[in-house]
């Protein structure tokens, strides 16, 4: 018989901690905003379906050049979806992404007069648009901030420092609303993300110059 596997115990980060972790977080990264380049509603959710398995940097590169040649909403629909294709593919997975780009425009376009939704609930119809997708569009275009968007970064930052052991996205989004005071809601995101990607990287974590080592409960 092979040895048990022994169990990570989970600690939960009191809420005296949480705030502390917040500040320092938030001081650490004064600058954290969402690393997305768009110029209106239909930027940002297209950039967001392309960042899936994708880099923003790259992204980025790869926005301007589609909105370039497709100016709008209305142009983005009519567009050949092998044009779409041929422009998009640095970002990985292109078929899928090109069909959902060409499926969410025209949906804007016959469903919404053009104009991105604005409720979570009409977003979350975009074909390629999840609920953290759409949290983040929410805030960023329109200042309505219903939650908090849930990426890789928050979900495993989220487990590691204590606040939250849940298994989904949507769970582990339930939790922190709960437990991390509104006005952060619109900044933890950008916070962690910013934090995932310098210091608490996934496979080899910077923790000698973290500024929430003393804090952080290390929930590997």
């Amino acid at each position: 018989m092979g040895k048990e596997k022994v169990k990570t115990k989970y600690n939960k980060l009191s809420k005296n901690k949480i705030n502390e972790m917040i500040n320092i977080l938030e001081d650490y990264y004064k600058d954290a905003k969402c690393s997305l380049d768009y110029n209106s509603p239909i930027e940002l959710v297209v950039a967001l379906i392309l960042a899936a398995q994708c880099t923003d940097e790259r992204v980025n590169k790869i926005i301007p050049i589609l909105f370039n040649k497709y100016k709008n909403v209305y142009e983005l629909a009519k567009a050949p979806i092998s044009d779409i294709e041929e422009i998009i593919k640095p970002c990985g997975f292109y078929k899928n992404k090109a069909l959902n780009i060409s499926k969410t425009a025209n949906i804007i376009v016959n469903n919404y007069n053009g104009n991105v939704p604005n409720t979570m609930e009409d977003l979350c119809t975009l074909c390629g648009i999840g609920r953290k997708s759409s949290n983040i569009i929410l805030q960023e275009c329109f200042k309505n901030t219903v939650g908090i968007a849930v990426d890789t970064h928050v979900t495993r930052i989220s487990r590691k420092i204590g606040l939250s052991n849940a298994n989904t996205p949507e769970n582990i989004e339930k939790d922190l609303t709960l437990i991390i005071p509104k006005k952060y809601w619109s900044k933890i995101n950008h916070i962690f993300v910013y934090h995932g990607r310098a210091i608490c990287i996934a496979r080899k974590p910077n923790c000698d110059i973290c500024p929430i080592k003393d804090i952080c409960m290390k929930n590997v």
